[in-house]
């Protein structure tokens, strides 16, 4: 297939629909006019692709024609392929389209709630007939399905050095602690006194996790992580428990037993918008203009 190419593919295609026509209106009259072309260009189809092939696939029949043996035998191996190839055009270029396309999006799972589904239905207000297929996930998982073709925009924190990129905003991490701990009176707490405090976090390949061993690495220590968890939600409540602290994001949608204090130093990460390397579709281009243009709104969350 490397060899023929989609070029070659594209070529056969319209002698492979003059064929089956001809097939099965049993009338190259019939047949072009099913295809809407003259019957001459009907017929120098059919004589290419006897051509190419080196046999003779129909044979006068009274006023119409017959398939031969070889006919035949090509009629059974390409029998419904003119019809699906005609679909998935379709498809595509109904997915190309900036006003009824397709669009495969993901977000990370800190911004599910709230910032992005009101986002998405501000962005359906304003082109209904665009579909969006939505995937959240941690970091790692988009950045690598955006790598692979099966997303075709991502908003990620922060957003994968390899991908094409556009900075939406920052996100503000903080201690997360429960009500009852000492610490939710303070007003400000240096990363150095949680050397001892047990903590609750994601499992290492989280980019939140990887955050809180180096700056806790920074400061002289290694954090004492008792619980790792990949549900936010459930990190938050297993912290409003009294199990740990966290550093989190801010939730959407706040917890009535959790008090946030700000710890000391520059402590954000970066949002940006990852595309693929890919060309997009015009519904995928619209797509990424109107949360560039909302990029505010993310970034205050």
């Amino acid at each position: 297939m490397d060899e023929y190419g989609v070029a070659g593919a594209l070529a056969v295609a319209p002698l492979l629909a003059a064929f089956d026509a001809a097939a099965e209106t049993g009338n190259f009259t019939r047949a072009a006019q099913r295809l809407g072309v003259p019957q001459s260009s009907l017929s120098r189809r059919i004589k290419a692709i006897e051509q190419a092939l080196g046999v003779a696939l129909f044979q006068q029949s009274g006023r119409g024609v017959t398939l031969t043996a070889q006919g035949h035998a090509l009629h059974e191996r390409t029998r419904g392929l003119v019809g699906a190839l005609d679909d998935a055009v379709r498809a595509v270029r109904a997915d190309a389209d900036p006003d009824s396309g397709l669009v495969h999006f993901g977000f990370p799972l800190t911004l599910g709630p709230v910032s992005i589904p009101s986002l998405l239905a501000q962005f359906h207000a304003g082109a209904p007939r665009i579909r969006l297929r939505l995937v959240q996930a941690h970091g790692e998982a988009l950045a690598e399905q955006v790598r692979a073709g099966t997303l075709d925009l991502a908003v990620m924190i922060p957003p994968p050095p390899d991908l094409p990129s556009v900075p939406l905003g920052r996100q503000r991490i903080d201690l997360h602690v429960a009500r009852t701990h000492p610490l939710a009176r303070a007003g400000r707490v240096a990363l150095a006194e949680l050397a001892e405090t047990p903590f609750i976090a994601n499992p290492p390949s989280y980019q939140l996790r990887a955050l809180l061993d180096s700056w806790c690495a920074a400061a002289g220590f290694m954090p004492r992580v008792l619980f790792e968890i990949t549900e936010f939600d459930t990190l938050r409540e297993l912290v409003a428990l009294g199990l740990g602290v966290a550093l989190l994001p801010a939730a959407e949608q706040p917890h009535p037993d959790l008090v946030i204090v700000p710890i000391d130093g520059e402590r954000d990460r970066e949002i940006g918008l990852v595309s693929g390397d890919h060309r997009p579709t015009l519904a995928v281009a619209r797509l990424r203009e109107f949360l560039i243009t909302r990029a505010a709104r993310i970034s205050t969350v």
